[in-house]
């Protein structure tokens, strides 16, 4: 079974599977067949797109398309958002009688930023989630009453709503960051234990006072959990040296201090030499090779 998760291929279009795996903050690759030369299964401008678990449409079946997936799932292992321009011979070497060759345009597409897991739907969060709607961040906007969400939501937030939000942070992405800003002081240390038993996130940010942090310690302390675990609960929240109580205030803090984190995990990409006009131009109509599905240059027939 190629998909991890289905029966098979996915019946949703390309655009469709682009948008939905944007919105999950999904890394795929989309896979466009450039130009071909001889018989070839399906025509320039088919596409595909595979992400690490599933393939949505086709561009054409078979051997092809097989190797097309091995290669894409070969580029998302690197975690880097890049392009790269693949050769394939189509005969005797994929098993295929059409002749011809296909030259196929791999766009690896790596969401950047974070995954925010927002507990809480009070006055900070509120002035929070606009301001986050402008970063390139992901959220999980989680809370029990559905009436304090606001509409209409921007496109990098999800609403959940949970009766019991704590059951939430066992769906919480790898590597994500959680802010605990509810209305409930019990609520918001329960929420504290699961997290830090969990131990998957990037950071653990709660909104409160100094005095609440202690008391918060002391109960993990008793539960038993090590000095190190508790090292990761941070509060307050926010950056030391913006102060203010106001929603706003606190708000801008936090988004500061979410910023610093993501820009911090993100070294500066290297210089890279951009492909010529007439290089790609001359791809485009006559399909020459640029990398070689068998990592040897090939000669289209």
């Amino acid at each position: 079974m190629i998909n991890s998760s289905t029966a098979g291929f996915h019946a949703a279009s390309w655009s469709d599977a682009v948008a939905d795996l944007t919105r999950r903050g999904e890394a795929f690759v989309l896979a466009t067949l450039l130009g071909s030369a001889g018989s070839t299964p399906r025509a320039a401008g088919t596409k595909m797109v595979v992400s690490a678990t599933d393939i949505y449409a086709t561009v054409g079946g078979g051997h092809l398309e097989l190797k097309i997936i091995e290669a894409a799932r070969a580029a998302l292992l690197t975690g880097q958002s890049e392009q790269a321009l693949v050769h394939f011979p189509l005969g005797a070497s994929l098993g295929q009688c059409c002749g011809g060759s296909v030259s196929v345009l791999l766009e690896t597409l790596v969401p950047d930023g974070i995954m925010v897991d927002l507990y809480g739907a009070g006055h900070v969060a509120q002035a929070l989630v606009p301001l986050l709607a402008q970063l390139p961040v992901r959220v999980r906007w989680i809370d029990s009453r559905a009436a304090l969400f606001p509409a209409p939501m921007p496109a990098n937030v999800q609403v959940l709503v949970d009766e019991d939000p704590v059951e939430q942070v066992r769906h919480a992405p790898a590597n994500s960051v959680s802010l605990v800003m509810t209305h409930n002081h019990a609520l918001d240390y329960r929420l504290c234990s699961a997290i830090l038993k969990q131990g998957t996130g990037l950071m653990l940010g709660v909104i409160g006072s100094a005095t609440k942090a202690e008391r918060f310690r002391l109960r993990l302390a008793h539960q038993g959990f090590s000095a190190e675990q508790m090292a990761r609960l941070q509060c307050p929240i926010g950056l030391a040296q913006v102060s203010g109580k106001l929603p706003m205030e606190v708000a801008v803090s936090v988004a500061g201090q979410l910023i610093e984190l993501y820009q911090s995990r993100h070294s500066p990409s290297p210089m890279r030499q951009g492909v010529q006009w007439r290089q790609l131009k001359d791809t485009l109509i006559q399909s020459p090779v640029i990398v070689s599905a068998d990592a040897e240059e090939t000669s289209p027939r």
